[in-house]
């Protein structure tokens, strides 16, 4: 039902269809941040989670791939495999490996505020680009809340050189799916479909060559996973934000996921008891104030 209500915004207003889904989108991921964190606790690896994650969504969308094709005839190669590699099974595995053993507050902030500067930074230097000074100043703004975030976290809990190394590559793969998929043609529905049923056939070959826990987890561990993983990450963030891409753009539908660690750090502080102060307060307002500048609402041609 969330999709058709997309799909229907998306033919009548797509502006309203695009920030609908930027907000979805970072509403999932600060509660996938978490949810990937936990699995620390379970038996479950990021190949158990990689194969929920994606085959959920690869089941449910099976219609959909199986209409369009493994390889679209009218979407080049380099496409697929950017949009695969930086939205499904590259992306998860590198950004899963990092959080896994950094706590989950740095380890969104450093992602999630990574997303849109790398997005920008690619779409300038590749597509020509040119962002105007509001945008800029926005751009300016979530980076500066990032590293405000980013100080006071790690001054409480600790970051890891595995986390500093791969979250950035994570957030760098993402960017060039964002750009990989506003020129592929592809409407969001099937750039789900496509991206989840590649990423579940490379998970089924690293299972096969590594083994899988899947067995091992309980019942509730497995349920939460297959909800945050499967349905909502895997499915509806991912249709969500490509409904963001094709209406705002790429660099405007990025610059929301530096509302991701604002609100994975209010979850930690709410869910698993991290302090909360003037640090967490001055952030939120930052990013805040730099997304609605980095998606041109406040640009002269408004």
């Amino acid at each position: 039902m969330a999709m058709l209500s997309f799909s229907s915004d998306a033919k009548t207003n797509p502006q309203v269809a695009g920030y609908a889904g930027a907000v979805v989108t970072v509403l999932i991921w600060a509660t996938w941040v978490l949810a990937t964190r936990h699995t620390t606790a379970t038996p479950l690896g990021t190949i158990d989670i990689g194969l929920i994650r994606y085959g959920v969504p690869a089941i449910l969308l099976a219609p959909v791939w199986l209409r369009t094709g493994l390889l679209p005839k009218d979407v080049p190669l380099r496409l697929v495999i950017v949009m695969v590699a930086g939205a499904g099974a590259l992306f998860f595995q590198v950004t899963a490996a990092a959080l896994h053993v950094t706590p989950a507050a740095p380890g969104g902030i450093l992602l999630g505020g990574s997303m849109p500067l790398a997005t920008a930074l690619i779409g300038i230097a590749l597509f020509g680009e040119r962002p105007d000074r509001m945008r800029l100043l926005g751009l300016a703004a979530i980076v500066a809340g990032v590293v405000i975030l980013l100080a006071a976290s790690m001054q409480k809990s600790g970051m890891t050189m595995t986390g500093f190394l791969l979250l950035p590559i994570g957030a760098t793969l993402w960017a060039g799916f964002t750009h990989a998929f506003r020129r592929s043609g592809l409407s969001a529905l099937q750039g789900a479909a496509l991206i989840a049923v590649w990423s579940f056939l490379i998970h089924l070959g690293l299972a096969a060559l590594y083994g899988t826990h899947l067995m091992d987890a309980s019942l509730p561990d497995l349920a939460l996973q297959v909800t945050s993983q499967g349905i909502l990450s895997g499915l509806i963030a991912t249709f969500a934000f490509g409904t963001a891409i094709r209406a705002l753009g790429s660099s405007q539908a990025a610059a929301f996921t530096a509302i991701t660690p604002v609100l994975a750090t209010l979850g930690g502080a709410v869910f698993l008891g991290e302090r909360f102060g003037v640090a967490e307060i001055t952030a939120a307002l930052v990013v805040g104030a730099g997304v609605a500048l980095s998606t041109g609402v406040f640009s002269p041609k408004h």
